[in-house]
């Protein structure tokens, strides 16, 4: 079954040539502790996780500094897989992870029962920059955002 994205809003995507980051900014309409619990237990990112909507074949989180994380989906005849090492993890206000060669930092900032989220891939060098881009991470993340937006909008609290 696939996700369709109902949040009005859209995720705001910068890229970053000075610091070699990919930096993306969404408001979600529930407080950070849901979007926190979304973002880090399996049984949530497995529905919203897939840039195309589809739910993950394998998600596997072990959620404290030093566990791997692993997302896997597989639809369309081919299979992509997602995997990184938590570097810290402060819920719910942000955590830090390494992935593809790169740095991932996710904040939740509290804004009156919302959540501003964002997310920034710190990519090392404008070499990694450009090929991360060449890969879509940046549109993939803004539709894993989208894909969040909308899971969260229908996720009782």
């Amino acid at each position: 079954m696939l996700l369709k994205s109902r949040a009005v809003a859209a995720t705001e995507v910068v890229v970053d040539w000075e610091t070699y980051a990919i930096v993306l900014t969404r408001t979600l309409a529930a407080p950070p502790e849901q979007v926190f619990e979304a973002w880090t237990r399996p049984e949530h990112v497995r529905c919203w996780w897939d840039p195309a909507g589809y739910p993950l074949a394998e998600c596997e989180i072990d959620l404290r500094a030093g566990g791997a994380f692993r997302f896997v989906n597989r639809h369309s005849g081919s299979t992509h897989e997602f995997a990184g090492i938590y570097r810290e993890i402060a819920p719910p206000k942000y955590l830090i992870f390494e992935a593809m060669g790169a740095i991932g930092r996710v904040l939740f900032e509290a804004m009156g029962g919302k959540t501003l989220i964002t997310v920034r891939i710190d990519c090392g060098s404008a070499a990694r920059l450009e090929q991360y881009l060449k890969m879509g991470v940046d549109v993939g993340t803004a539709k894993t955002l989208d894909n969040l937006a909308a899971y969260v909008d229908t996720t009782p609290q």
